[in-house]
């Protein structure tokens, strides 16, 4: 068979007999005598089959098996014990295990108990692959992605395959252009994690939420003594990153000064912590995603032009949601089943109107937005069917949400420029943003 198996018991001899016997079967063993250094063994490697001791040193083998069936659920659980009752029995299989064998029993017993976990696993194997050809992306990608990306429309599809593809180009360096709210972080995350990188740091910045004074320190890092307050030495994200992806949220925001340090850092995969002259070699992918028009702000010599060219070797465009409706229903079927798993309340109906009238509204906060009208829905409904009126923030005779947006932000702006006394590095951390982005703001909307 080609299982990988961990046995983990506290008695030398029993390790020794099994681990002689799976060995002879053909069996990959590796045995561990205390849960600590079986947990350590679970973190490292992959298994199959666990068999595992009910009394244990340091914790029970029962906790042993629930924290085993949270943290890998995919694993399989043979429970063995010499003192084994049957509430023991009954605990454990309601926890996890697939098969139970009191102490002492006959190696043809295990092996029986082995073929049957074995068929068990091939099963649920096929039935894994049958669902990743149906998926967007396969469930190992979705759960270290942590957040999945839905959609049926053409274009969504297209989108996908793009990303898995560019992903194995692990050096290249990627632009991602989306409204807020359409994903941009989630393709980064699946770019990476679909890369040879997937096992190495993914560090996502927001550029627009960091403040400028510190952004250089946080990306090179420093010598201690450099500056008051540097009381040890730091290594800043790109080395903390190595190996890994950089994702530059919001990159339309950064100051001009830290733009052409990072060029140089494309340029020449080195960077140089402040207080030193040593050059630091560091192997990062960069990705960067911008809700901005990067071009017109090269016209306008607030983005440098050299920079853009070597971050965009190739881009990729996420569609704003309101000109692929056919994902809106999918979305909200998964959403909806998502919030009631986690809540633990009953799945509601959807009505069929609703599924029709909302793909009328233009979702200016796009999959974001939806996400949160759909909590919101589930928290205010009462009829057991999800309804027009259970989104109401929908349907509205004034279309203009846009401009209800920028006028709330425009009153923001102005109450920290009049707290501030007009000091935008002040009003800038009010806001929580960078000194540079407040001026944008202040230049988009005429601010005085």
């Amino acid at each position: 068979m080609d299982l990988k198996v961990l046995i983990l018991d506290d008695e030398q001899r029993i390790i020794h007999e099994l681990s002689e016997f799976l060995l002879r079967k053909g069996f990959q063993v590796k045995a561990a005598n205390t849960p600590s250094a079986g947990f350590k063994m679970l973190d490292s490697e992959v298994f199959d089959v666990l068999i595992l001791d009910v009394r244990l040193p340091e914790m029970d083998g029962l906790d042993v098996l629930k924290r085993v069936k949270a943290d890998y659920p995919s694993m399989e659980v043979i429970m063995i014990s010499g003192h084994g009752d049957m509430d023991t029995v009954i605990e454990a299989l309601r926890c996890g295990a697939s098969d139970y064998l009191k102490k002492p029993f006959r190696q043809t017993e295990l092996m029986i108990a082995l073929e049957r976990t074995a068929k068990f696993i091939h099963l649920q194997r096929n039935l894994n692959q049958l669902s990743n050809e149906n998926s967007l992306i396969t469930k190992e990608l979705e759960r270290r992605v942590e957040k999945n990306f839905i959609g049926e429309s053409k274009v969504i599809r297209k989108l996908l395959a793009d990303t898995i593809h560019i992903a194995s180009f692990t050096d290249t360096p990627i632009i991602i252009h989306g409204e807020s709210g359409t994903g941009k972080e989630i393709i980064a995350r699946i770019i990476h994690y679909a890369s040879p990188r997937k096992d190495k740091k993914f560090c996502p910045i927001n550029c627009a939420a960091m403040p400028e004074s510190l952004m250089e320190s946080e990306f090179f890092g420093y010598k201690k003594g450099t500056f008051t307050g540097a009381m040890q030495d730091k290594k800043g994200l790109l080395e903390l990153s190595a190996g890994g992806t950089i994702f530059l949220d919001e990159i339309a925001d950064m100051p001009p000064a830290l733009q052409s340090k990072l060029l140089r850092v494309l340029e020449e995969k080195k960077i140089m912590k402040i207080g030193t002259n040593q050059e630091i070699a560091v192997d990062v992918r960069f990705i960067a995603a911008t809700n901005k028009d990067l071009t017109g702000l090269i016209k306008e010599d607030r983005f440098r032009s050299d920079l853009f060219y070597r971050l965009s070797a190739y881009q990729l465009n996420i569609p704003p949601l309101r000109e692929r409706t056919e994902d809106i229903e999918p979305l909200i079927i998964y959403f909806v089943e998502m919030f009631c798993q986690r809540n633990g309340i009953p799945v509601p109906q959807i009505d069929p109107i609703l599924l029709k009238e909302i793909v009328n509204y233009p979702f200016p906060g796009n999959v974001r937005e939806l996400k949160n009208l759909v909590e919101r829905a589930l928290i205010i409904n009462r009829g057991g069917t999800l309804t027009m009126d259970d989104f109401s923030m929908c349907v509205t005779e004034d279309s203009s949400i846009d401009s209800k947006l920028d006028q709330l932000q425009i009153e923001q702006i102005k109450k920290a420029l009049i707290e501030s006394d007009h000091n935008q590095t002040q009003a800038a951390k009010l806001l929580g943003i960078s000194r540079f982005a407040l001026i944008r703001k202040i230049q988009k909307y005429g601010i005085v």
